[in-house]
């Protein structure tokens, strides 16, 4: 293994605040008790199985990215795989002989101890010169040793019980290639495979959870340049389109971290180009696709008791409790929300007025309109008047389209999330078409085969695109 260099570090320590988001996703949900259907079906992302469980299972123990790169000449790449290993933790009683027996659960005046299992957060970080990993490319293999501990547990100054936990053996491998592009300007496209290759094999009859301890969870990579830098995956320059649509990416997907498109975090949950942590965000509540506000007020609501089971079941979910019974009024004020688009308010004399962000929750400090020191809308309510989602037709292609109609989806470039470009060539109904106040027309449709299609129209929650994203099929 290679130390990384302090730049390139530097650069790592502003990205891993999105990548923990990634690491810990689903580590532990509310009610953040083990007890809770949700927290006994864990860790369903980025899980790389050992290769003998996967045959029997279906579950994958592989992931590969690839992504273009611009290197310069003698660029180094640095690599930080990143994962959990899970760490079977038991909980024993001391019995009336003085001995140690397990137990479901240990009962103290702060916490209630059950067998749980833990995530050890494990980082394999290597640092090559591109030029390495040429041709055939490299294989680097790497392992975690099994380990084993205590922990006493003590209560009025005597030892009551304790906690045994265990990891197993980890195997794995990382398999780094580049390949030659041709195109107007030097481009690579770099493949970084992650493979779990522990021996492991599962007996007769046993579920997932006993092969969990030799599985590779949340697994992503960083990646780096010294010098040199990655092209978007999502939003390629127009002379490398076709060289990105050729990278394929499995159970991964990279996106570019950081404001120099040196860093890319590769990540089993999809992610758009530069993503950010909302800087409203009190901590870590396990949860980054949920809105804190919400997880707060449930978690608030918590019982006494079941705030002592949190505490007993993990050190982070007790952290969570603790955060939220700690915020202050300012922070629950700022967690009601942020609207961060801007755009230009306009008076009745056709002056533009000032641009705001608007923070709702903070008395006294705009009025309703979300403007400073005004009531004045911006924009005019009655004109919702004039719009019927289920009647208003808009033509494209001198095409008439609206609700009823079968359309193809054809997502444009400029979309920036991936998800959305996995349903290029699927059809699709149009359910609606709706206009926004900036006069931009969307068509909110659902997609053939969504076994989510009655629940998506009694929710109203659809899936919107363009006109120009759509080809007209036939009308229904």
């Amino acid at each position: 293994m290679t130390l990384f260099g302090l730049a390139i570090q530097e650069r790592f320590a502003a990205a891993r605040q999105i990548a923990d988001a990634v690491l810990f996703e689903g580590y532990v949900l509310y009610p953040y008790r083990a007890s809770a259907a949700k927290n006994r079906m864990r860790w369903q992302f980025g899980v790389l199985v050992p290769p003998a469980w996967g045959q029997s299972s279906g579950e994958h123990h592989d992931q590969r990215t690839e992504c273009l790169i611009e290197p310069r000449a003698d660029a180094n790449l640095s690599i930080e795989l990143r994962f959990l290993h899970a760490q079977r933790r038991t909980v024993q009683q001391v019995g009336p002989d003085g001995g140690f027996a397990a137990v479901d659960a240990l009962e103290l005046p702060d916490r209630v101890l059950v067998p749980w299992d833990e995530g050890v957060e494990e980082r394999v970080e290597l640092v090559l010169p591109v030029a390495a990993s040429a041709g055939a490319g490299l294989v680097l293999p790497f392992d975690r040793a099994e380990h084993e501990e205590t922990e006493d547990v003590e209560l009025d100054d005597r030892v009551c019980g304790r906690l045994v936990r265990r990891r197993a053996r980890i195997e794995g491998e990382i398999r780094v290639r580049t390949t030659e592009i041709p195109g107007p300007y030097r481009t690579l496209k770099l493949t970084v495979e992650v493979a779990n290759t522990s021996g492991w094999k599962p007996d007769p009859g046993v579920d997932r959870d006993a092969a969990l301890p030799y599985a590779l969870v949340s697994a992503h990579v960083l990646l780096g340049l010294d010098t040199g830098s990655f092209l978007s995956m999502t939003d390629p320059p127009e002379w490398a389109t076709g060289a990105a649509a050729s990278c394929a990416n499995l159970r991964t997907w990279p996106v570019l971290v950081g404001e120099r498109d040196d860093v890319v975090l590769s990540s089993p949950i999809i992610l758009e180009d530069h993503p950010q942590v909302a800087p409203e965000s009190p901590g870590a509540l396990y949860d980054a696709t949920e809105i804190d506000e919400i997880l707060a007020l449930r978690t608030s609501a918590l019982t006494e008791r079941e705030k002592r089971e949190a505490r007993g079941t993990d050190a982070r979910a007790g952290a969570a409790v603790d955060l939220v019974d700690s915020l202050p009024p300012e922070v629950w004020d700022r967690l009601h929300g942020t609207v961060r688009a801007l755009r230009e308010n306009t008076g009745p004399s056709g002056a533009s007025g000032p641009t705001t962000l608007i923070e709702p929750g903070v008395p006294g400090e705009q009025g309703e309109s979300g403007e400073p020191g005004t009531d004045r809308p911006w924009w005019d309510p009655a004109s919702d008047a004039g719009f019927d989602p289920a009647a208003d037709r808009v033509l494209v292609d001198g095409r008439s389209i609206g609700a009823g109609s079968r359309v193809r989806l054809r997502p444009g470039p400029r979309r920036t999330d991936a998800q959305d470009l996995f349903l290029h060539g699927r059809d699709a109904l149009v359910e609606a078409v709706l206009h926004d106040v900036d006069g931009a027309v969307h068509l909110a449709v659902i997609v053939d085969g969504d076994p989510g299609a009655d629940i998506r129209r009694a929710q109203g929650r659809f899936l919107y695109f363009q006109p120009d994203e759509l080809t007209l099929l036939e009308d229904a």
